[in-house]
């Protein structure tokens, strides 16, 4: 039974490198992996049983996926309220002309950033973004072009460099916890707003976590906090609401995969075993993997990951 169970998720996994991970894991590397876990002659407490089934239900977007996204984040997102608010304060004008001519002013006054430093994926994503959407350079800045310093009066003042932008959008790939946008508002955006009140600050992003979406929305400092994709708490792998347990002929116990999870986590990454803040997530990006997915997956040495993460602290 057990060598049944095991060709039959190795089977899966292979029919999902094929398909959908871009040849990214090969057999190879799934076998390396799983020699970490402990093999059990009793297939409930077998962990290179449950590690595999966990992979199985790995979810992997690669470049082709996140430029459709991407596409999707701008269409949906950034220009279709965009034209609605401009048709309402046109008296709900079907005039295409006013309503393109409309919506280029707004974009003219509109920058895109990437959430985080130059070398994170935030930022990363924009020059896909950029692409995708046919945008010109000039509607992208990074955060330090936000702000200006004037010396003229003897102790410097910090003014907005650019008094015509209107819009400022902040992108991301994933919003987990809501941490990173929590530490924006606080070191960007609140100065921001108290130079000019009337700005208006977006916060768009590919996935996002319900309560990392609730979170965020509670600073009340994003005119808008949006998302692609949600993931409610059935993408928590390990709760009692996750969709991978849920599902139809499962022969796994939830409660001892997360005891299995834990005890490898807590080696990997002693704070945080099941992923930042408890993520529990089964995501992975053709860039990164984000730190929210369980650890087992993306931790690096001595470990032996199957989807690598690069770390932002990484020498």
């Amino acid at each position: 039974m057990r060598e049944d169970m095991f060709d039959a998720l190795l089977k899966k996994i292979k029919q999902l490198t094929e398909t959908a991970w871009y040849g990214k894991v090969l057999e190879p590397d799934v076998r390396h992996w799983l020699e970490q876990f402990e093999a059990s002659a009793a297939v409930e407490d077998d962990e290179q049983l449950q590690a595999l089934f966990l992979l199985s239900n790995f979810v992997y977007f690669g470049q082709r996926e996140i430029r459709e996204l991407l596409r999707s984040l701008y269409r949906d997102l950034f220009k279709t309220p965009a034209l609605h608010s401009i048709r309402r304060a046109h008296g709900d004008t079907k005039d295409i002309g006013v309503l393109n001519h409309q919506f280029n002013v707004h974009l003219s006054k509109t920058r895109f950033l990437g959430m985080g430093n130059p070398s994170e994926s935030g930022v990363h994503l924009l020059y896909y973004f950029r692409q995708e959407n046919q945008l010109n350079s000039n509607h992208f800045i990074n955060t330090h072009e936000i702000f200006a310093r004037d010396a003229k009066a003897g102790s410097p003042t910090l003014r907005i460099r650019h008094a015509e932008i209107t819009d400022y959008v902040f992108i991301d790939d994933l919003c987990g916890s809501g941490t990173q946008a929590a530490e924006y508002s606080q070191d960007i955006i609140d100065p921001l707003r108290a130079l000019n009140p009337t700005l208006k600050v977006h916060y768009l992003v590919l996935f996002a976590t319900q309560r990392g979406l609730e979170f965020i929305r509670s600073l009340d400092r994003y005119d808008t906090v949006a998302a692609v994709y949600e993931l409610d708490d059935s993408f928590k792998a390990l709760e009692p609401e996750s969709r991978i347990f849920n599902a139809a002929n499962v022969d796994f116990d939830r409660e001892k995969v997360k005891a299995t999870c834990q005890k490898y986590g807590a080696r990997l990454w002693a704070g945080h075993p099941l992923g930042y803040k408890d993520g529990q997530l089964l995501i992975g990006f053709n860039h990164n993997t984000p730190d929210n997915t369980l650890p087992i997956f993306w931790a690096d040495a001595p470990w032996r990951p199957i989807f690598k993460r690069y770390h932002k602290n990484a020498s």
